[in-house]
């Protein structure tokens, strides 16, 4: 056997560098790396080694360069992924809650956080956590319920076994999610006699599992019987690459489609049969279609509670659910009927199994008056006072095209564009899974370098903004143009309107509420200058749309800050969303609005 001597750092990025996709890339596009005394002096020297093959890119924070990377995994629709890799301690609990942001929302990420000595000769060393009763136990075993595998490599030869492992969950379109590989120092620089067949270059093809004849049939059944059925299109319809087919399949047999946070911009918005979002963040129309269906046909979605209203808006008597989805945990909740398969290969047998069959058609007068009164909450203001985030929505609407990629991940935002944004195919990218504020601005340099071609706009509010901006200077840095409409409203509007209507007083979220000697003055035009970026003050909507239209020609980050009203919500849609409310208060606001949830609660349905 003819072997090459490598250190265990040295051939696992050896390694990373020829696993290819079918189009003939990398599968591993790159490296993020912030270098610590983990992982400078092995895998710093490895990537340095092979640097013209496989990019090191360097970041501000471990957990933004990782939120870069899923976004970058996203926009490829899991068929490309990055690695991240972080010192030991601080550097790797960092990535945490990235790891976390992947796994909820099903995507491919490598993380490789450098680890004590597996010698344990210096022990314990600078950032060591020690467990008092478990000496295997490190910092990174905080990773164990938030990866979908682990491993630990504290010999060279663990990684000719735990890289094709890691790729394997990567690549596997049911168990797809984050992997790490904690990384012990020495065993990084440690040197080993590796098979040169190891690094032969290998292709990963992506399965699609075809479906159970049974289930199948009868999925076909179901839905013959059903007379108003109603598509769910989620995240599992992009990742399959199924758009044509789910568009094919709702217009071959008439049955209107609404959109979860995931799966928007699976169709184009100006399908008629495409009725919006439901449940909380839902339209009025595609709430309308909720309530009536005696069929919901879930395609590739988790059903999460706001896509359900807390499980109220499918609230047609006797109604069935029926979920198409390539893992069966997911297929098989709340009871539903489960068709277990890839989304494109499940519609399009199912649609086969159908034949002509084609069902009345829904309600599209309602449909046009959504769109009539959302015209109106979009519009520029005529008066005087601060814009709204609709508002402020609806200038980047006009000003955006079919190029346009809108993203966002937490607070008012996420919710107004779902029930609001009227997306072109690809147009969508929303971190809902986990909602996690500071995904944005490191999410939107993530989808440019994935998509250069495309312009994205990255929605952010003040307090999402302040919780992880810095990815700002590393785009700068990079070269990487984006823009970033920047509302402020002076501290978490959304949940402070969550607070009010629940019945708390206002306490905590905007800045004028917290505690504080000094008012807040927070200057976010000079904050985004100081990193290099393009930054403007819009003073009116008007501006906005100028502003808008000039950062399309900028070559870096262009930030627009916008200051808007933080009281009002989007003025349309919507439905109940579980939120509990004090049984005991001393306000009499939080007792009437326990009464409400109380009545509330039992429209739920409760099958698991």
């Amino acid at each position: 056997m003819t072997t090459i001597r490598l250190t265990a750092a040295q051939a696992m990025v050896k390694w990373l560098s020829v696993q290819m996709t079918s189009d003939g890339s990398r599968f591993i596009e790159g490296v993020w790396a912030i270098f610590g005394h983990g992982n400078v002096a092995g895998l710093g020297e490895a990537l340095h080694g092979i640097k013209e093959v496989l990019p090191t890119w360097r970041g501000q924070n471990e957990q933004t360069m990782a939120h870069a990377a899923i976004a970058f995994a996203k926009t490829h629709k899991r068929q490309r992924a990055m690695a991240v890799t972080s010192s030991i301690g601080p550097g790797a609990t960092n990535m945490v809650t990235a790891a976390a942001l992947a796994h909820v929302n099903r995507l491919p990420l490598l993380l490789i956080p450098g680890d004590v000595f597996a010698n344990r000769a210096p022990d314990p060393v600078l950032q060591q956590i020690e467990d008092f009763d478990d000496a295997t136990v490190s910092a990174n075993d905080c990773f164990r319920p938030v990866v979908r595998y682990f491993d630990r490599i504290s010999r060279p030869e663990h990684i000719l076994t735990a890289l094709p492992r890691a790729l394997r969950v990567m690549t596997d379109p049911a168990n797809c999610g984050p992997v790490c590989l904690a990384f012990c120092q020495d065993t990084q620089a440690e040197a080993y006699d590796y098979p040169v067949a190891f690094f032969t270059p290998k292709v990963w093809h992506i399965r699609r599992p075809e479906p159970d004849a049974r289930e199948l049939a009868e999925a076909v059944a179901t839905i013959k019987a059903a007379k108003k059925p109603l598509i769910v299109t989620g995240g599992g319809v992009i990742y399959s690459g199924a758009e044509p087919a789910l568009r094919d399949f709702a217009l071959r047999h008439n049955i209107p489609m609404v959109e979860t946070q995931a799966g928007k911009g699976a169709v184009d918005w100006q399908e008629q049969l495409h009725f919006g979002s439901p449940g909380v963040t839902g339209t009025d129309c595609g709430n309308k279609l909720a309530a009536e269906a005696d069929l919901v046909i879930g395609v590739g979605t988790r059903f999460q509670d706001f896509t359900t209203g807390s499980w109220t808006v499918f609230s047609a008597p006797n109604r069935k659910l029926l979920s198409i989805n390539i893992h069966g945990y997911d297929a098989a909740k709340r009871g539903a009927q489960s068709l277990v398969s890839d989304a494109k290969v499940a519609l399009e047998k199912i649609s086969a199994g159908l034949g002509g069959h084609r069902f009345a058609d829904p309600d599209f007068a309602a449909r046009t008056a959504w769109f009539q009164t959302t015209e109106a909450v979009m519009a520029a203001p005529n008066g005087a006072g601060l814009p709204t985030d609709a508002q402020v929505i609806g200038a980047v609407q006009r000003n955006t095209g079919k190029k346009s990629v809108v993203m966002c991940a937490a607070g008012t935002m996420p919710g107004a564009l779902h029930v609001l944004w009227r997306a072109a195919a690809g147009g969508y990218h929303m971190e809902y899974g986990y909602s996690c504020m500071g995904y944005e601005i490191a999410g939107a340099m993530g989808i440019k370098m994935a998509a250069p071609d495309k312009d994205v706009v990255c929605m952010v509010g003040d307090g999402s903004y302040m919780m992880a901006n810095s990815e700002l200077a590393t785009a700068v840095m990079m070269g990487i143009p984006f823009t970033v409409v920047l509302t402020d409203n002076r501290g978490y509007g959304c949940i402070n309107r969550l607070q009010k209507g629940t019945g708390g007083a206002a306490f905590n979220n905007l800045l004028d509420d917290s505690y504080h000697v000094n008012p807040s003055q927070i200057d976010f035009v000079a904050h985004s200058r100081s990193m290099g970026a393009i930054v403007v003050k819009a003073g009116s909507i008007a501006q906005l749309e100028t502003e808008l239209q000039a950062a399309k020609a900028a070559t870096i980050p262009t930030v627009i800050v916008i200051d808007t009203d933080p009281m009002p919500g989007t003025g349309a849609g919507g439905t109940w969303w579980d939120v509990a409310v004090p049984e005991v208060s001393d306000r009499i606001e939080v007792n009437n609005a326990r009464k409400d949830y109380e009545q509330a609660t039992k429209r739920q349905w409760l099958v698991n």
